[in-house]
């Protein structure tokens, strides 16, 4: 799939999943070298940032966002003097809204990009400021699960917790190449496209900043809210031995008296008088109690 996008003599150029003919194409138009372009038909294993001529490309993988199916979406950018080349395999929503945005400014006639690289900013910008929504998504389940956690649901809230835990790994693993790949493209986009490129640079990069913050602080809960509920699931599973041997322990000395008593032998207390079955039960009984008044003397029970 093939989307132009014009504002004014700045131009951005979205594929999905492009084909030989689209790729092709852009080569003759923007002077793509072959090499990129081979690159483009396929997506790539891992994150990089390469000067060719005077085109920038770089590939970043951005957590997947919600309802994708995947852990990371690849994006890959060709950055020129008066154009932007967006290559996806997938379709990644925040982009398309972004596009809705720089239509209508292009209508409008505001816009204070003027360079590809300049729009590479603001793109960025706002894929970062997308996942931090996913963050404030994350975080909701997070006290979702802490709501259930102390209302007894410990046992079941083990595995939503996991889940969790997934996707904040996911989007960790996928964030983790990011400031090694803006920082390497700030010189590089500096010679292209002028020292101004730098400040934008630095404005992605503090945009990725706060994400990365917010998914430390996320770990960081994830991590105490695991021991917290791992921590209620032990007590809670320890009451319930503690109960079982305490009713172990009293019914054991029945079971035994009861056993004794149905011995076979020739001389049997009690057994032959009248109301025996009563006076075994009432000792049963009185022995019951004793032990019950003992464990809740000692706070057992």
């Amino acid at each position: 799939m093939f989307t132009r996008h014009v504002q004014h003599d700045l131009t951005w150029i979205d594929l999905i999943s492009p084909t030989p003919g689209e790729v092709r194409e852009l080569m003759q138009e923007f002077a793509v070298d072959p090499k990129i372009a081979q690159e483009l038909l396929a997506p790539s294993v891992k994150s990089k940032v390469e000067r060719h001529g005077h085109l920038a490309y770089l590939v970043l993988h951005f957590p997947a966002l919600r309802g994708s199916g995947r852990a990371e979406q690849e994006i890959d950018f060709i950055i020129g003097k008066h154009f932007l080349i967006t290559t996806r395999y997938e379709n990644v929503d925040r982009l398309h809204f972004f596009a809705k945005a720089f239509e209508v400014e292009s209508v409008l006639g505001h816009t204070s990009m003027t360079n590809g690289g300049h729009l590479f900013a603001a793109m960025a910008r706002n894929l970062y400021h997308a996942l931090l929504s996913e963050c404030d998504s994350v975080e909701r389940r997070l006290l979702e699960a802490e709501e259930k956690i102390f209302s007894g649901n410990e046992r079941k809230m083990v595995i939503e917790i996991s889940l969790i835990g997934r996707v904040i790994h996911d989007f960790r693993q996928a964030l983790v190449p990011h400031r090694e790949m803006l920082e390497s493209l700030e010189p590089v986009g500096e010679r292209l496209f002028g020292a101004e490129f730098g400040y934008h640079i630095k404005g992605v990069l503090g945009e990725y900043a706060r994400v990365h913050r917010t998914l430390e602080n996320l770990y960081t809960s994830l991590l105490e809210l695991r021991e917290t509920n791992n921590s209620l699931l032990s007590t809670k599973q320890n009451d319930i031995m503690k109960n079982l041997t305490i009713m172990a322990f009293m019914t054991f000395p029945l079971s035994l008296i009861s056993s004794l008593f149905a011995i076979d032998a020739r001389h049997r207390p009690i057994i032959g008088l009248p109301y025996d079955f009563w006076i075994l039960l009432g000792l049963m009984a009185v022995l019951a109690g004793i032990f019950y008044m003992f464990f809740k003397y000692k706070k057992w029970i």
